[in-house]
This record gives structure tokens, C-alpha cells and sequence, in this order.
């Protein structure tokens, strides 16, 4: 089994998606990570679900958890304030969250060790060649786990 045999379909958002649609799209479809691609559909990045959050919360309670309490419902309304106005890739900067991904002959052993490195819930599928970059699909935890349940048995 290798890369391409294990890939699937993943919703996506792109750079230029409002943040407020990437983040309804994340909770709708209950999703571990966004998978965002760049204006020519190529990776751009992946994030987990609790990184996003992190990046809407403001760093002294992430720092401190405690104080989250001191401001009750008003902090829960600031977090979505924080996205008005801001663009995929301002709220998810590809420096902060560069996309694992691995070719279509990867082995799910390979696979498995880049989602541990990189503490991804999913990794792209990516075929490389002349014309550039074509995503074939992404391979999530679950899907993997999958996998190596099916061979055991």
C-alpha cells in the first residue's frame, strides 16, 4: 500500500478565503485541520483545529489559562471579532504551519512518522513533476490508523 492508495478528498480553503468561511467550513464539517492551498492549488499549509485557536486567543491567556475566566462570555465574543476582516493566510501564515507532505509512493510507515514530527492530524498526497505541484488527496490520522488496524487482522 503506498501514499496514493490511502489518499482521499479533503475539503479546502484557500489563502485568499475569508477566515470567518474557513472557520464555519472547519466546525460544519467537523474537521481536524484546514487543508489551505495557494491561488495556483498548490499546499500552502495545514492546521490543526487547536492551532487556529490558538491563534485567535490572546497570547497572555494561552500563557495563562487562569485569567480566561477573570473576562467571561466577553473573550468568547472577541474570538470571533478577531477574524472580521482577515484573510486565510493572515489567520494561518504558512511560516507558522508549513504543509507535511509526502509523495504518492510514500509507505504509511513514512506517513506515520511525518504526522508524529509535525504533530499533524493530516498530511497531503503531492505528485511532483515538470508542469509542478498536483495535490492527489490527504491521508488523515483516522484513515491511517485504519490502515494499519486492516493489516493486523
Amino acid at each position: 500500500m503506498r501514499a496514493r492508495d490511502l489518499a482521499e478528498p479533503y475539503p479546502f480553503v484557500t489563502t485568499d478565503d475569508d477566515a470567518i468561511d474557513a472557520a464555519r467550513m472547519l466546525a460544519d464539517q467537523s474537521l481536524p485541520a484546514l487543508l489551505v492551498l495557494d491561488t495556483d492549488n498548490q499546499p500552502y499549509a495545514i492546521v490543526p483545529g487547536s492551532q487556529l485557536i490558538r491563534q485567535l486567543i490572546p497570547a497572555y491567556i494561552a500563557e495563562d489559562p487562569a485569567l480566561a475566566a477573570v473576562g467571561g462570555d466577553q473573550h468568547d465574543r472577541e474570538l470571533a471579532e478577531r477574524l472580521t476582516g482577515l484573510t486565510v493566510a493572515e489567520w494561518a501564515p504558512r511560516r507558522l504551519y508549513p504543509p507535511p507532505a509526502v509523495g504518492p509512493d510514500a509507505c504509511p510507515m513514512e506517513v506515520a512518522a511525518l504526522m508524529a514530527r509535525t504533530h499533524s492530524p493530516l498530511v497531503a498526497v503531492i505528485e511532483r513533476d515538470r508542469s509542478g505541484v498536483t495535490p492527489l488527496g490527504t491521508i488523515t490520522a483516522a484513515r491511517l490508523i485504519q490502515h494499519f488496524l486492516q493489516v493486523a487482522a
